[in-house]
């Protein structure tokens, strides 16, 4: 990957030396040779720092969020889903399409360096063993579907079989034993929010959440108010999730988040499609559950 690394540092460079970036986000090494994090180079001189490999996961649309409000013309780079989550914040009026130049790169897959530093911590001292990540295992969208610039060549997607074997085999479970499923593995969330922090759907204001008046759901880590949190959050997900599996990737208990979350891309599709989230952007377009209309039905009220 250092040609593409290469191609990378000269495009920011020209668009920081011509000025027509105020800042451009990449990737950087850390201290570890599994640890590549995002990176904003702010000066010719910084995009020396830029790197690009096979553990630069982290989808840099969701630090997007941070410059809302500015001016700053923004240079990032983005991966497939990384794309999907531009188009997404698109979308909700996040940003502007003009503040932003698009570097795309046709991903080749990423490993995962939560896996690598599990490995690094034991017997095992060999972080290239590290196997893909599991979200690019199950990836449907390897290139960027929104740039400006685009590098690389084109990947095939890498899903192999029943896209949502894993949902069809929870269909198939009794109320009560999917509900047991369910208590099981939301038994084990410690309501870290890392799911939320990581979403780059997630980007309300100010989240329900994190409300205290009133106090939607409580603070403490019962069965009760963990199964409240991530039915509400899965519910603000339905026709806007990306599937960059960033949710389920950080959860430091593993809950498997992706599996709720295909549910509804699933169900979403099957009432409202073909749709996929963030596959295209077209200007003034909103997810199926973001419009309402004043005839739509409503018998199920």
């Amino acid at each position: 990957m250092m040609d593409i690394t290469g191609k990378i540092r000269e495009i920011a460079a020209r668009l920081l030396q011509n000025g027509e970036v105020d800042l451009f986000m990449a990737w950087e090494k850390g201290d570890l040779p599994f640890q590549s994090k995002p990176f904003f180079a702010r000066r010719v001189e910084d995009v020396e720092r830029i790197i690009f490999d096979e553990y630069s996961i982290h989808n840099l649309s969701n630090a997007l969020l941070k410059f809302r409000d500015r001016q700053e013309k923004i240079g990032l780079v983005v991966k497939g889903c990384d794309s999907r989550g531009v188009v997404r914040l698109l979308e909700d009026g996040q940003i502007e399409r003009e503040r932003l130049y698009i570097v795309g790169v046709c991903c080749p897959g990423m490993k995962d360096p939560l896996q690598a530093m599990r490995d690094y911590s034991g017997f095992n001292r060999n972080p290239e063993a590290a196997p893909l990540a599991a979200k690019c295992e199950n990836c449907i969208q390897p290139n960027p579907v929104i740039y400006d610039e685009l590098l690389g060549e084109e990947q095939p997607p890498r899903v192999q079989g029943e896209r949502f074997a894993r949902v069809r085999e929870l269909e198939q479970l009794s109320p009560d034993e999917r509900y047991r499923f369910f208590e099981d593995i939301l038994s084990r969330c410690i309501r870290c929010y890392a799911c939320r922090q990581a979403c780059v759907a997630c980007n309300c204001r100010t989240c329900i959440f994190d409300e205290t008046k009133p106090q939607w759901v409580g603070r403490e880590t019962s069965i009760s108010d963990n199964m409240m949190y991530h039915l509400v959050r899965a519910s603000h997900m339905a026709g806007r999730c990306i599937e960059c599996g960033e949710c389920e990737r950080v959860c430091p208990v593993n809950i498997p988040l992706m599996l709720i979350n295909q549910k509804l891309i699933k169900d979403v599709d099957n009432f409202f499609g073909p749709y996929e989230a963030g596959m295209q952007y077209v200007e003034g377009a909103k997810p199926p559950l973001s419009v309402y209309q004043e005839n739509d039905p409503d018998d199920f009220i």
